[in-house]
């Protein structure tokens, strides 16, 4: 391995350091826990290496919103290894994964769109993921159902991201897994109707 590989390896984990401490922060604090100080200090890194990476806080935090929508991508994401209803299938479970459902992912998930609220990037940012979100989900609902309008699908899509939204926000109070489950169940019934 050339040493410019190691480099770029170092440089990889330790920018994903760096982001991952800025959400913690954003999970734990919101914005104003968000300072380029105490993300050093979060992700084990110089405060020099943070101002590498990012120009100041907003670019830090533009940065954060990417990544969230980068990871919303991926639980729409197609994957032509399974049949089209599979696919579908999984997608809609995966909100409700172990790693989503717990207080520190919804926090961020509460905070992030608070942010949307506080700064028209922001809001822009967010508008533009949670559009890619629903062109992906519709488009998946569109593979298992191709008879569908696309119209149909996206506002099938549009039903089923409000409750995977309530559903995020009722697990932070403590609802039981069965409500999860039925809530799951309501998503398929809506994405597979007739």
């Amino acid at each position: 391995m050339s040493t410019n590989t190691v480099k770029s390896g170092q440089q990889i984990d330790r920018q994903a350091r760096i982001l991952e401490a800025a959400l913690e922060l954003l999970s734990r604090h919101g914005i104003s826990g968000v300072n380029m100080r105490a993300v050093a200090r979060e992700a084990g890194v110089a405060l020099g290496l943070v101002n590498y990476y990012y120009e100041d806080k907003m670019s830090l935090i533009r940065a954060a919103l990417h990544s969230v929508d980068k990871h919303d991508l991926a639980l729409v994401a197609p994957d032509p290894a399974l049949p089209p209803d599979e696919q579908l299938r999984n997608a809609l479970r995966r909100v409700a994964g172990p790693e989503l459902l717990t207080t520190r992912y919804l926090s961020l998930r509460l905070h992030l769109w608070a942010l949307a609220k506080a700064d028209d990037d922001f809001a822009l940012i967010n508008a533009a993921a949670f559009d890619r979100y629903l062109d992906g989900l519709a488009a998946l609902i569109g593979e298992a159902k191709p008879g569908l309008p696309a119209k149909e699908c996206k506002e099938r899509a549009a039903d089923i991201v409000v409750l995977q939204n309530g559903m995020w926000l009722t697990a932070l109070l403590g609802v039981d897994k069965e409500s999860i489950r039925r809530s799951i169940a309501r998503t398929e019934e809506i994405a597979f109707a007739a």
